[in-house]
């Protein structure tokens, strides 16, 4: 994928028509309440685009997992309620996504007006791609507008059937999005570092095969680190190991492009899988019986620093331990750290790496955060994304 090359809501006169927005509000809840309004606010710019040009907005999202089933505990009710807080002005809300009370709506929707429809995956036809759910979606509006960068490589009827039916275009953070992707990855300032970690290699090899050729260090971090570790010799005693892995990544740190893959030197082992428990640095060699390594070790974390504060291009995704446990989230705060410090062009993507960058307060020193976990992972394995596909 090179430079981007859709259409934006900026090529299209808007004024006054009504616009269909697929926006990805899949926020999370605690306690009944939005914990986290990150995906509302990387909205907004689009929606205050589009008042400007006194569109009728018709926004469309899906929340959660409700499996094509009417439930009331993924309603987008209380997303309305915030959008409209954030906006400072009325944002209407209707129970269902299509049907007669939502045509209804959406018609007398009037210029500069806002409507927020219910959960595209009340109906199992989104999901499923269906041609006339699509349809339906698309008589409400004259012209669609996707902004749902999350859900780009996902072909369900709100992301690519329904670009069958209206003028398609991309939305600005959608915009932004693949512009600062195809930036890292197709015209990268040099040294270009790769931090890839999370728990399992299975989930990175395709990212893995299609960013070595591309960058000058890829740095492995996390639970998948100790599959590269166990195919270097070393036993790992209760560490998590992909065994059916094992060839892959022997065969991979062979290759020729083998000496860019930058492992830990050293790892913080436990007695436990527990905060508190029994923990300490040590070798590779030198884990205790029956210990596991949860994080990067002390000089692993300054041999990737060093790597990073050297880099011009940095992309990360997956935190290099267990972050979520206080013991072990050290490696993972460092690297953030550094990435922060580093003044290189940076993209950040994956939902822990975001987290840790919140926790530190450091997610305004990088250069991109991405909405889309998936969505940026399918774009660094060099796939297709249908949502953008489908955009005039």
């Amino acid at each position: 994928m090179g430079q981007f090359n859709k259409q934006t809501l900026r090529d299209v006169d808007v004024c006054g028509k009504k616009v269909l927005l697929r926006v990805d509000f899949n926020v999370s809840f605690a306690n009944g309440l939005i914990s986290d309004d990150t995906r509302i606010r990387a909205a907004l710019p689009t929606i205050n685009y589009l008042l400007q040009q006194q569109a009728a907005i018709i926004i469309i999202s899906h929340l959660g997992r409700p499996k094509g089933q009417k439930n009331k505990e993924y309603s987008l009710k209380p997303v309305a309620l915030a959008l409209a807080k954030l906006l400072e002005r009325p944002v209407q809300f209707v129970g269902d996504c299509c049907g007669a009370t939502a045509q209804k709506q959406a018609a007398a929707l009037a210029e500069g007006g806002i409507l927020l429809l219910e959960n595209l995956r009340f109906h199992a036809e989104e999901e499923e791609n269906d041609p006339l759910f699509a349809a339906q979606l698309a008589a409400l509006a004259d012209i669609y507008v996707n902004d749902a960068f999350g859900m780009a490589h996902r072909a369900h009827a709100s992301t690519a059937g329904v670009a069958e039916y209206l003028p398609a275009v991309a939305g600005l953070l959608m915009e932004r999005e693949l512009a600062s992707l195809a930036q890292a990855l197709a015209q990268p300032q040099h040294p270009f570092t790769a931090i890839i970690g999370g728990a399992k290699v299975a989930d990175k090899i395709s990212m893995i095969e299609n960013l070595l050729p591309k960058v000058d260090h890829l740095l492995i971090g996390g639970g998948m680190a100790n599959t590269f570790l166990a195919a270097q010799g070393y036993d790992m005693r209760s560490s998590r190991v992909e065994e059916e892995r094992l060839p892959w990544v022997v065969d991979l740190l062979a290759s020729e492009q083998g000496s860019k893959l930058v492992l830990p030197e050293d790892v913080v082992a436990a007695a436990e899988f527990a905060d508190g428990a029994m923990h300490k640095n040590v070798m590779p060699y030198a884990i205790p019986e029956n210990w596991q390594a949860l994080d990067i070790g002390e000089v692993s974390q300054q041999k990737f620093t060093n790597i990073i504060a050297e880099s011009s291009t940095i992309v990360w995704n997956g935190p290099v331990g267990v972050f979520e446990l206080d013991d072990y989230a050290a490696g993972t705060i460092a690297i953030a750290q550094a990435v922060a410090d580093s003044g290189a062009f940076s993209i950040v993507g994956g939902g822990d790496s975001i987290t840790a960058l919140h926790k530190t307060g450091l997610a305004s020193h990088i250069s991109h955060i991405s909405t889309g976990g998936g969505a940026m992972l399918k774009f660094l394995e060099g796939k297709k994304l249908p949502g953008v596909e489908a955009l005039n």
